[in-house]
């Protein structure tokens, strides 16, 4: 709102009506340097030397990314796609509905901790900070035929400290937890290996040719103002504040409380501001202490506030996910119905 028309576009309506840029591909370079160069703004991605795919969101590179780690023949043994709880839901759901011959969800990775050295790929979602608790995570499983796909989503100074420059195999980022635009769908893959930023291009093209060029254009009008203005760190600060504000606020109010409690999140020494700080989660990961609250999202439905179920999670009903970042007044009404649930007790 503050760069309302330095952020704006107008779009002639013959303007970028092909599928393709001059070069031939669905990708604009011109926003392939933008991304690198706000990953080296920021410092929380290393992107020499690698390839870059963009995404309908990262959920649709998520499969991608599956698709690409997956063996390419019918006579190998399907990949088998798994994650540590509590983890996104998407991870399951997507491999299960996809119903792949290549690929199968094979749940949590604590059932294949020690039996990775089969014929198998295992290929582990990774994501760090976590989605729905916000810790700082790394892979569980070990050997030559593990895969980590890296959701590096929630990886911006909003919400976590930046310790130093993710260098994984494949990382997936998202502008929806970047500038908040979840509606324009657009995400990004930055890829190590070439063969599977190939297998990567080759999912993107047949499932729906590559992204919107209308996305693709308003993420680089974004793209660009973000790195025009003081030196291009307001928006990082301006949203660490912000989320900052809200999980203190949070805290505050939870801490009157025994029968809830949050996420316990260490402080970190952040490359970005330069100076230990807290982690600022973009979401509550709450718990109902009570044994008999074995439901707590139906605990605080009643009490008006809405979240996400524990389960959805693969983990225990006794925790519920609220987020942190939807606008002031949705996080208004929910401190004070917080507030008003923790006075009953």
């Amino acid at each position: 709102m503050r760069h309302a028309a330095s952020s704006a576009i107008l779009v002639s309506g013959w303007h970028r009506m092909g599928y393709y840029y001059s070069d031939g591909s669905y990708i604009s370079q011109l926003l392939v340097e933008h991304i690198k160069k706000l990953h080296a703004l920021v410092g929380n991605a290393i992107t020499e030397g690698k390839y870059i795919v963009f995404g309908s969101g990262s959920t649709q590179l998520l499969n991608a990314a599956v698709y690409a780690f997956s063996p390419d023949t019918s006579s190998q043994s399907p990949a088998k796609v798994v994650a540590t709880p509590p983890y996104y839901p998407v991870y399951r759901t997507q491999t299960e509905y996809f119903n792949a011959k290549n690929f199968s969800y094979e749940g949590s990775t604590s059932s294949w901790i020690n039996k990775t050295d089969s014929s198998s790929t295992f290929i582990e979602f990774v994501t760090s900070p976590n989605n729905p608790d916000g810790k700082l995570t790394k892979g569980v499983l070990e050997g030559d035929n593990v895969k980590q796909i890296n959701d590096r989503a929630y990886y911006w100074p909003h919400y976590t400290a930046i310790p130093s420059p993710a260098d994984d195999d494949l990382m997936i980022f998202t502008i929806s937890k970047l500038t908040g635009h979840a509606g324009s769908r657009f995400g990004w893959a930055i890829i190590k290996d070439e063969a599977v930023y190939e297998k990567m291009l080759t999912y993107l093209d047949v499932n729906t040719m590559g992204v919107s060029r209308a996305a693709q254009l308003r993420a680089l009008k974004l793209f660009d103002v973000i790195l025009e203005g003081d030196d291009g760190k307001e928006i990082f600060k301006f949203a660490y504040s912000t989320i900052r504000h809200r999980w203190t606020k949070l805290k505050e109010t939870i801490s009157k409380s025994k029968r809830f409690s949050l996420q316990k999140l260490s402080s970190q020494y952040c490359t970005f501001f330069k100076r230990e700080r807290e982690l600022s989660p973009a979401y509550a990961w709450l718990k109902c202490e009570r044994e008999e609250d074995r439901n707590c999202y139906e605990i605080l439905e009643a009490a008006g506030i809405s979240g996400r179920e524990g389960s959805l999670y693969s983990a225990d009903n006794h925790y519920v996910r609220l987020s942190l970042i939807r606008s002031k007044d949705d996080f208004d009404i929910l401190i004070n119905k917080l507030n008003t649930l923790v006075a009953k007790q």
